[in-house]
């Protein structure tokens, strides 16, 4: 495989990590990362998003390295907090493309052109082409999506489309914050607990069998998505833009793998296994994509 069309991207943060952690980690992606696309901004709670003066440096850096920076944003507006955290958000970055997650802000959005989160429901042709109409240029596809609809859409879009193939799956979004909840407190006085949790607090089946993770106000899946084989097929279909999600992992080193994979460097089977021994705590899934439980590693 090589395609020098493929760009690889690097999906928003959506954990709560120190400050300086997180302008040291986009710092290095910045300086060693092989991506075109890094996505900053917060994603999950508005809570974490206040006091993000990093921003500014972090989108410095990665400019200066020749990455396209863009904005993402809320994936649950509920209150006119919320409200006035995203236009604050968006006004800090009026000079970027701004990344819709919720249908508040595409309604805000629209008419200008913009990117669309996965946390948008778009699995059907017709909803596709509405969004684009309203000024969508970007699309990230729905984790759920078997390889049929991915290829469907594919074939009728005319913005590009980006899949997510490395790292946990956000599953759900609630008001509600379970992190909080699982430490005795309520979301008002939450005391910030995720950020005891770099990748996310597991959940446990009754057979103590680890099954989902949360994150904030987040769910999220247990396993990690790895879409590395089926980079090939993705190529075929049209779709060139790729998602790896961030973690508390050698991200420079996963990003590398998958650039070198999507460069024909590194057959898509051994890349494959390099990511699993780089990883090596973590368990991974493909099953969406084959139209299985997501949480399902279907062998090819």
């Amino acid at each position: 495989m090589n395609s020098t069309q493929a760009k690889l991207s690097l999906g928003p943060l959506l954990f709560n990590w120190d400050v300086d952690k997180i302008r040291d980690f986009y710092f290095k992606i910045a300086d060693e990362a092989p991506v075109d696309h890094v996505y900053v901004g917060e994603v999950v709670c508005s809570k974490r998003g206040y006091g993000n003066d990093y921003i500014p440096d972090v989108i410095e850096r990665l400019e200066r390295a020749g990455k396209k920076v863009i904005i993402s944003g809320l994936a649950l507006i509920m209150d006119d907090k919320d409200k006035r955290f995203m236009e604050s958000h968006n006004a800090m970055s009026p000079d970027y493309m701004i990344e819709a997650n919720d249908l508040s802000a595409i309604n805000f959005l629209r008419g200008k052109d913009h990117a669309i989160g996965p946390f948008v429901n778009i699995y059907n042709e017709a909803t596709l082409r509405y969004f684009e109409k309203g000024g969508a240029k970007r699309v990230s596809l729905n984790h759920e999506l078997p390889c049929s609809s991915l290829k469907a859409l594919a074939d009728a879009a005319t913005a590009e489309l980006e899949v997510q193939v490395f790292g946990r799956l956000p599953l759900a979004i609630s008001a509600r914050c379970y992190h909080a909840r699982a430490h005795n407190l309520n979301k008002g006085g939450c005391q910030y607990v995720c950020d005891r949790d770099a990748d996310g607090l597991t959940v446990d089946t009754l057979d103590g069998v680890p099954f989902l993770v949360i994150n904030g106000l987040q769910t999220m899946s247990y396993t990690y998505c790895n879409l590395m084989k089926e980079l090939p097929e993705m190529l075929g279909m049209g779709i060139n833009n790729f998602r790896l999600s961030p973690h508390d992992v050698d991200m420079v080193k996963v990003t590398q793998l998958y650039r070198d994979c999507l460069d024909g460097k590194i057959e898509s089977d051994e890349a494959s296994q390099s990511l699993e021994d780089e990883v090596f705590a973590a368990e991974f899934s493909n099953g969406f994509y084959h139209g299985e439980p997501g949480m399902e590693q279907v062998e090819l």
